[in-house]
């Protein structure tokens, strides 16, 4: 045995203890480039900043999704467990979300420079939908095909939604370089509602099932405490929606004489009217979980990938700071967005540092030996059986 330890190299290690938990961290690095792209003063270097988030965000994404592949090929059996796992499986769905931060950089980035048309951001779009539809779904099956204790119930379990609810998001980014009178606009719009919706709503049960958690046990603690900062998102991302849904709803209705000649204006005051409802909603959720968080986290260097859930599920709610503030009049709202903007600039930073240092002590993303040896073995011994 201890001869087949010395051939359990360090990398496979890695390769082997690499999880879906690792799309947080691309996923938060989007959000640094989400945030600031809502800067009013848009100069070269912020924009050359955005840019390498971006790309930095994109070779995130390459490096998870190809390790998770070589995984599944060389350790089928840890591919298969993460998957099932009540815990690292709710991860899965964020290699989606990490594609939707890629999109929307990419509309931000790549079309105003002519370098993609948007043609291809609006096939972008429906790749978008089906890769929603065919990891949710599987994913939901698999999760609620064991029963659940509700005291351990922890809001991270809506990210198995979250890529539905983020469907308006991108649509109406995408809306941003289709032409109103284009009628590809007008699928884009409806679709975006109607997932944006149904997200919604559907997290929104799991934020009522939070809420009697906590009743139950009290605040979270320990590595839980981060989730409780992603209740933030789903009505900060569908209070961002529904706003610019209902500005494009203005223009893509009436170009189209769809449903009457005032449903543009009405489609986007109910849109104000709901967004400044939700922003409330997430604006309470988003104290509820920051006033208990420094005393209940355990501050545990291992624990530091659960952090992350400190940047993107808040990015909704910062963000919709700035377009209600437009829309509304009131500038303190767009002031309250340049202030959060800073403060996830300065999470990333702060959270990058001890990631890293996790990463280098092989206290994330790093099997046991044992562990690794146990799967090969496992493996031989299949392939034995089916060469018999």
């Amino acid at each position: 045995m201890s001869q087949t330890k010395t051939k359990v190299s360090s990398l496979a290690r890695r390769i082997h203890g690499w999880s879906w938990q690792a799309f947080p961290i691309g996923m938060g690095t989007g959000a640094v480039y989400v945030t600031l792209s809502g800067i009013e003063d848009r100069t070269p270097t912020l924009i050359t900043i955005e840019t390498i988030f971006y790309f930095l965000n994109m070779a995130l994404f390459l490096l998870n999704t190809t390790t998770l592949l070589i995984q599944a090929i060389i350790y089928p059996r840890q591919a298969w467990r993460l998957l099932q796992d009540p815990v690292k499986g709710i991860f899965v769905p964020l290699i989606v979300l990490s594609f939707a931060t890629i999109i929307i950089g990419t509309i931000n980035y790549a079309v105003p420079t002519k370098h993609v048309s948007p043609s291809l951001i609006y096939a972008l779009f429906w790749v978008y939908v089906s890769f929603a539809l065919l990891t949710c779904f599987p994913m939901l099956m698999i999760w609620f095909n064991k029963p659940h204790d509700l005291t351990h119930f922890t809001p991270a379990y809506a990210f198995l939604i979250f890529p539905l609810m983020l469907v308006g998001v991108i649509a109406f980014n995408v809306l941003n370089v289709l032409d109103p009178a284009d009628t590809r606009a007008i699928g884009v719009l409806f679709v975006g509602y109607f997932f944006q919706g149904l997200g919604f709503f559907m997290t929104f049960f799991y934020i009522c099932i939070y809420i009697i958690r906590i009743m139950m046990t009290g605040f979270l603690d320990g590595h839980q405490a981060n989730g409780a900062f992603v209740v933030c998102g789903p009505p900060g991302f569908t209070a961002l929606a529904l706003i610019n849904l209902g500005k494009h709803a203005r223009k893509i209705l009436t170009a189209h004489s769809l449903v009457s000649p005032q449903a543009g204006e009405i489609w986007y005051a109910l849109s104000i009217l709901s967004a400044l409802m939700l922003y409330g909603l997430a604006i309470f959720l988003f104290l509820f979980a920051a006033l208990p968080y420094w005393f209940k986290l355990h501050k545990h260097l291992n624990e530091i990938l659960g952090c992350w859930a400190l940047t993107f599920p808040n990015v909704g709610w910062i963000s919709t700071s700035k377009v209600l503030g437009k829309e509304l009049g009131v500038r303190g709202l767009v002031v309250v967005h340049v202030v959060f903007t800073v403060l996830i600039c300065v999470t990333w930073v702060v959270l990058v540092g001890f990631t890293a240092l996790a990463f280098w002590k092989g206290l994330i993303f790093y099997s046991r030996e044992e562990d690794v040896i146990r799967d090969l073995e496992e493996e031989e011994r299949e392939r034995e059986k089916g060469g018999v």
